[in-house]
């Protein structure tokens, strides 16, 4: 075969391999078939201001009960763990001394009032002495001052008889506030002393409304204000939020942490919450309007500290990798300060498929 007719036969033979490369077989662009992704739309929203808080709870009612005097319990009448109102009987003590305290006390009493009756007939009887100028004035004087001192020993015995019942009466220790017996530390038979020099006989919580301590840095300190709203939850009970109200804010910051400490009051009707529990939360300082944000699955990567990202946009059905810089995260969305305008699609799901100037399939949201 000849040169000629060689160049020839290999032209035949390479033409269906070049139309089979050039994807024209039916004189149409073959191509990469469009991918199928979800979308949403940038979209401008409100959202809250925070400042995030990390904390613990305690009652904002609670009293350590001692004794007024030193005596031995006779009677307890309440275990732990029980509700109890303000004045319930929690204990009694021995009350034979204070009993006897009484009695003398009343007995002093009323001599003091036999000597103050007597003094005041005296007296009676040295004015109408007087009148008949049978007695100098010296004896009137001295009369009427007998019976003023009679008067005030009377007065002074009434008193310590008052003290000694009341003393008598604080033999019974009574709950001072409404709450929960959370610790009983006497049984009968204990000595107590005078203001619990041995301890506390109980412990009392009102956890109906607890009080949440803390910390915030002192560089978001301008943000803060008596009154604003925190809402806060605790792995002890996942799954719930609760609210507070801001109460107190430290005048005095702590140095080493460069922190400032607030103080919350938290309504707890049904008792979940209880003292010691560790808690996270914000407190709401204010709300944005207008402020772009899409989801955060649309982020491809996101440097929260440069606070920059990448996202694929849907434009003329074609993949366009872009990329923003984002602000603050609220909830599943992420803020975008630049890159997007309100109602460009960004890509959702799918987005691990693509590369830049895709064609794009547009499918419904939660389809397979």
């Amino acid at each position: 075969m000849s040169g000629r007719s060689f160049l020839l036969a290999g032209l035949v033979l390479l033409a269906p391999v070049a139309a089979a490369c050039s994807g024209r077989g039916d004189g149409k662009p073959a191509g990469k078939p469009p991918v199928a992704v979800e979308v949403a739309a940038a979209s401008p929203q409100d959202i809250a201001r925070s400042v995030e808080v990390v904390g613990s709870l305690e009652p904002r009612q609670s009293a350590d009960v001692k004794s007024e005097f030193t005596a031995v319990i006779a009677e307890v009448y309440v275990t732990e763990w029980v509700a109890v109102k303000k004045g319930t009987p929690l204990a009694r003590l021995d009350t034979r001394e204070g009993e006897a305290t009484v009695a003398a006390a009343h007995a002093a009493y009323l001599q003091a009032e036999v000597g103050a009756t007597r003094a005041r007939r005296e007296l009676e009887r040295a004015e109408q002495a007087k009148t008949l100028g049978l007695i100098t004035q010296q004896s009137l004087d001295d009369a009427r001052s007998a019976a003023e001192a009679a008067h005030a020993a009377t007065a002074a015995a009434q008193a310590q008889q008052t003290l000694a019942e009341t003393r008598l009466a604080k033999a019974v220790v009574r709950a001072p506030i409404d709450g929960v017996v959370s610790q009983r530390g006497v049984d009968v038979g204990d000595r107590v002393e005078n203001m619990g020099g041995n301890g506390s006989m109980f412990t009392i919580v009102d956890n109906r409304q607890m009080r949440l301590t803390a910390t915030v840095p002192a560089s978001r300190l301008g943000e803060l204000r008596v009154g604003q709203s925190l809402e806060f939850s605790t792995d002890a009970l996942p799954g719930r939020t609760f609210h507070g109200t801001v109460a107190f804010i430290n005048p005095s910051l702590d140095v080493a942490a460069r922190s400032v400490r607030v103080r919350a009051e938290v309504d707890n009707p049904d008792g979940a919450l209880r003292g010691g529990m560790f808690v996270k939360g914000r407190i709401l300082t204010g709300t944005r309007t207008a402020v772009l944000q899409i989801p955060r699955a649309a982020l491809l990567s996101w440097d929260v500290e440069r606070q920059a990202g990448e996202v694929f946009v849907v434009k003329d059905e074609l993949a366009e990798r872009r990329t923003v810089r984002t602000g603050v995260l609220s909830g599943d969305a992420v803020e975008i300060v630049d890159g997007l305008v309100a109602g460009e699609p960004v890509v959702v799901r799918g987005a691990f498929n693509l590369r830049p100037g895709d064609r794009v399939a547009v499918a419904a949201a939660g389809a397979g």
